[in-house]
């Protein structure tokens, strides 16, 4: 008889992974969620019972383990029936955790770049003759548009999220790091704080493994020598040093496919990843240079009706967005960009609120439909809307459009009327990207 899983709140895109394991295991996948999505539908393709919102019912001894989001309260009924029940129930980092660490793991942790970085290293190694098993937060064609794959290799690699001090659960042989700027400020009190978590994080490397650290990010040099039983590998912006007896080594140049410097960077990274576990680098480079999306990170989704090109990528701190307008805007210098962003959380928006003042310069338009909520406080709420982050930002050709419906109604309109001549960009990590569904295309 198969084994049984349930998890709570799946359609969280990395806890969508925890169940693509069990299915590749053979388990049998149950699961609720509280909205209705297209990574649900997909999953339900995929042999896995779905319920939309919850029952408790549902929750007996016949499972073997209960996974769940960490924004789950002990409170929610189907895991409360879970803990009375005592069937064994795992976090998502624990679930994680449970699943890697007993294989040579590549972690992917800092603020910026995580899922493109874990993407193209996981690539790399798909591509060699080591294969690779790999959890990232983003969905890729090479992975059958899934964001997980599964073999018998020895290698793992993940992205590892700092949020709650997470990924503390993991223990690399390999931690990549290349940048560490102050996010999730629900959670950390200030950035002395934040990375006091990734210096934790140095202890949990295996003894005689590797710290992969930009030696050109001032917060990064914060780790360095903190361990003396580890390798430091050094990462500069055109060379990188593998063992500290060598001479620097000028990276190759690499012809990535996708537009911006920090793609190439985190394609230099992937590089490093692949040079140090033997892969050949006529191999690497093969990987690397043909990557052409994932999902949700400057993915060109399709041609609108009247011709103009619909994009979408998750990044949601002023200093993702800015990198990814001026990447988006030094590729394509003769199209109207026309952004749609969403900016994730109340009180995120709140502490990053100077920062997004000036990030939006390469844009040519900038909407605001609403802001998403996320584990924010009504007293965030009441502090900052749409309207207040608009008139702050700036930008000469700036709106509030109170909510995605009329937006939509904006997008539609502004299509019609500028043919063949825009990018439309669906930017930031929330229900933004679900307006790629209803904006009508090219037949």
């Amino acid at each position: 008889m198969n084994k049984k899983i349930y998890i709570i709140w799946i359609g969280w895109i990395w806890v969508s992974a925890i169940a693509r394991y069990y299915l590749h295991a053979w388990w049998e996948i149950f699961w609720s969620d509280s909205t209705d999505s297209e990574l649900i539908h997909k999953l339900q393709q995929e042999w896995c019972d779905i319920i939309i919102w919850m029952d408790e019912t549902r929750v007996n001894n016949s499972f073997d383990k209960v996974v769940y989001t960490e924004a789950v309260p002990t409170t929610q009924i189907e895991l409360a029936k879970a803990l009375e029940n005592k069937i064994e129930t795992q976090t998502y980092p624990e679930a994680l955790a449970w699943i890697a660490n007993n294989k040579k793991l590549i972690a992917v942790a800092w603020t910026h770049g995580k899922s493109t970085t874990s993407s193209l290293a996981s690539l790399v190694l798909k591509n060699s003759d080591e294969s690779v098993n790999s959890v990232v937060g983003t969905i890729l064609k090479e992975f059958d548009n899934k964001n997980a794959y599964f073999s018998e290799s020895p290698y793992f690699v993940i992205e590892a999220c700092e949020y709650k001090r997470s990924f503390l659960k993991y223990k690399p042989t390999v931690w990549i790091i290349v940048n560490i700027e102050i996010d999730h400020l629900d959670y950390y009190k200030d950035l002395e704080d934040y990375i006091s978590a990734y210096k934790e994080f140095i202890d949990n490397i295996r003894p005689g493994w590797f710290a992969v650290l930009n030696w050109e990010d001032e917060n990064c040099k914060k780790l360095l020598w903190l361990r003396d039983d580890i390798e430091y590998i050094e990462i500069f912006s055109t060379k990188y040093k593998i063992h500290s007896s060598q001479e620097k080594i000028d990276f190759p140049e690499i012809d990535m496919k996708v537009p911006g410097n920090h793609i190439l960077f985190d394609a230099q990274i992937a590089f490093v990843v692949g040079i140090m576990v033997w892969v050949h680098e006529h191999k690497v480079l093969e990987a690397l240079e043909d990557y052409t999306w994932v999902w949700r990170r400057m993915e060109q989704v399709w041609a609108t009706k009247n011709w103009n090109l619909l994009m979408s990528d998750y990044w949601h701190h002023p200093t993702e967005i800015t990198l990814t307008l001026d990447a988006l805007k030094s590729k394509y210098p003769n199209k109207h960009l026309y952004t749609i962003f969403q900016p994730h959380q109340y009180n995120r928006t709140l502490e990053l609120l100077w920062d997004f003042k000036t990030c939006f310069t390469s844009t040519d338009t900038l909407i605001i439909p609403d802001i998403y909520e996320s584990r924010d406080s009504e007293e965030d709420k009441a502090k900052i809307n749409s309207a207040k982050l608009v008139e702050l930002i700036e930008h000469d050709n700036k709106f509030d459009w109170e909510g995605l419906e009329n937006t939509l109604e904006l997008i539609q309109q502004f299509d019609k009327q500028n043919s063949n001549s825009a990018i439309i960009l669906l930017l930031g990590a929330g229900n933004v990207d679900e307006l790629r569904y209803k904006i009508e295309t090219k037949k």
